[in-house]
């Protein structure tokens, strides 16, 4: 069998936890143990999971290879999973179930894989487990942790909405970091300043530029066939605002990015933004804004930074 190349796809890595809700597994082995764990694995192998945090993003996502060649993917998502060949059975059953197109997955019995993250050209990894999440961070990985359980899905709307914060999330939190030792007023001249400077990138920037790629391949869908409708849909839903404005669009524009929307909210509550955007995923580096997002979106922490390390 000729070599499966992922290096021009979109690769995702997700795990079980965020894939799926498994509170009632989680609570199985918190409570009685691993062999219990396993046990009730065993019985339940049949038991079709229901969906978790991930599910309809990974789902959207997965949807679009309709764009690529029939054997060449656009978009893989691999399993990344902590738990033994054995357990995770119920798991790849409950993919199928769902007729999700996912066919590759790493099982490590209670070790995290997100070693291999590089070796699988992951430029994300999603998981409920907050550990795992910050040791990839810190390791220089893209990794977010899932927050809260499952949304309501319209299945009939074809879109993917994404909303990403900026600081901390497409750049580094070098800002962030005088905005925090110096105050809001030297945070913003700073960033009028350097308006012309591009940030350093942050860890999901490389996700953000799959993401356009695949946004290319549309517009040239769009371009042959002009009914066409344009289904993958980008946001940056920022607490910046005028000045601070101006060095993040450059930013995006010299790593060759690009986002469909940007909200400068200036300090308002992003929570009451998500409830209009519905994105089926926001990325944020900092809990207390997500705290108000996840009520009513499927919310994701990077724990990324300075402010993280508290």
């Amino acid at each position: 069998m000729p070599a499966y190349d992922l290096a021009n796809r979109l690769v995702v890595g997700v795990a079980s936890s965020a894939l799926f809700d498994l509170r009632e597994s989680d609570a199985v082995f918190r409570q009685q143990g691993e062999e219990a764990y396993r046990a009730y694995q065993e019985e339940n192998r049949d038991r079709t999971l229901r969906p978790g945090v991930a599910f309809a993003f990974i789902r959207r996502l997965l949807s679009l290879n309709d764009l690529g060649e029939p054997g060449d993917p656009l978009v893989e998502v691999i399993i990344l999973s902590r738990n033994d060949p054995d357990t995770g059975l119920r798991v790849m059953r409950s993919i199928q179930a769902h007729h999700l197109p996912i066919s590759r997955a790493v099982f490590m019995q209670g070790r995290s894989p997100y070693k291999f993250m590089p070796a699988l050209n992951m430029s994300l990894f999603l998981s409920a487990n907050g550990d795992d999440v910050r040791e990839a961070v810190a390791a220089g990985l893209p990794a977010g942790h899932v927050l809260g359980a499952a949304y309501p899905d319209d299945e009939a709307d074809r879109e993917l909405r994404i909303a990403f914060d900026f600081d901390g999330v497409l750049a580094t939190d070098a800002a962030e970091q005088v905005y925090q030792a110096e105050g809001l007023e030297e945070f913003r001249a700073h960033e009028a300043r350097n308006a012309a400077t591009p940030h350093d990138a942050g860890p999901l920037r490389d996700f953000l530029a799959g993401v356009n790629r695949i946004q290319n391949r549309e517009e040239e869908r769009r371009r042959a066939h002009p009914e066409y409708e344009m289904r993958v849909h980008v946001s940056i839903v920022t607490a910046r605002n005028a000045p601070a404005h101006e060095r993040a669009v450059n930013s995006l524009k010299q790593w060759g990015v690009r986002v469909n929307d940007a909200f400068f909210l200036g300090g308002i509550d992003k929570g009451a933004v998500m409830k209009v955007l519905d994105p089926h995923i926001f990325f944020d580096d900092q809990v207390t804004h997500l705290e108000s997002t996840a009520r009513t979106t499927p919310s994701v922490h990077v724990p990324f930074g300075e402010i993280n390390a508290r």
